[in-house]
């Protein structure tokens, strides 16, 4: 298994799994030449990709949809509600165009969508198994419902959204209707949260987990890995042998192997 978070924020998000030999990038929101120099950093060609899974239709996680499905001709799967509110499904080959179930099968890899709490027409997070292997991805998330615990129960490892520290979007530059959205049930993951939900989680081994999602504006790297790793801590954790966090950035490859 490889996982290569190519960007992570709300500048734009996309990552790339590969298990058992399948290939997939889960969301497009950054420049089709970002995303093809990125795969190829990592000795992966764009047009290698079996498939491209979209979580939902905002900008920073389709930015990239429209060239990059036109030049390689990737099958793309989105959730009807998602279609009917991306802007370029009519540019795109109908051949490429599928519509998101609840279970998708690439190869031996079985990938579960499950609903995630987010202000968006039928946002998902993924759940993708390969043999004994479990990986889930769950950003964008204004709350931990019963479904994303459940999908997250498990994972060997977890790319989770940690987006913001309450008190710096409190005394933040944002006005304050796009702070309630944020901090809302419908808005983002903080760093608090994140940590809390890793605490309570099953796990079956070491558990890696990527803080991913991260704002720029309300949020810091060391704070976010110094926030998780203090909640994981005072539950009883030992960080670095029962759970090994790892920082995203909106510019640079975050990878996994193993």
């Amino acid at each position: 298994m490889q996982i290569h978070i190519l960007a992570s924020g709300s500048t734009g998000n996309a990552t790339f799994i590969e298990m058992g030999g399948h290939k997939i990038l889960i969301d497009a929101g950054i420049s089709t030449r970002r995303i093809e120099q990125g795969l190829a950093a990592v000795g992966v060609k764009a047009g290698e990709l079996d498939a491209l899974l979209i979580t939902h239709e905002h900008t920073d996680h389709i930015r990239g949809l429209d060239v990059l499905v036109r030049r390689y001709q990737m099958p793309v799967y989105a959730r009807p509600a998602a279609w009917e509110k991306i802007p370029c499904r009519d540019k795109l080959p109908d051949k490429c165009c599928r519509e998101l179930g609840s279970v998708l099968e690439i190869g031996s890899m079985e990938i579960e969508a499950f609903a995630t709490s987010h202000d968006a027409a039928d946002p998902v997070g993924f759940s993708i198994r390969q043999g004994r292997l479990k990986c889930v991805l769950a950003t964008d998330l204004g709350e931990i419902t019963p479904a994303v615990e459940k999908a997250l129960a498990y994972a060997d490892t977890v790319i989770l959204e940690a987006n913001h520290d309450p008190l710096m979007l409190q005394e933040g530059p944002y006005p304050m209707y796009l702070k309630k959205r944020i901090s809302g049930i419908r808005g983002h993951l903080s760093n608090q949260q994140a940590g809390e939900v890793l605490a309570r989680i099953p796990r079956s081994g070491v558990m890696q987990v990527f803080l991913a999602h991260l704002s720029q504006q309300n949020n810091h790297p060391r704070l976010a890995l110094q926030t998780v790793s203090q909640v994981l801590e005072n539950r009883g954790y030992k960080l670095g042998e029962e759970v090994l966090l790892h920082r995203t950035y909106p510019n640079t490859t975050a990878s996994m192997r193993g």
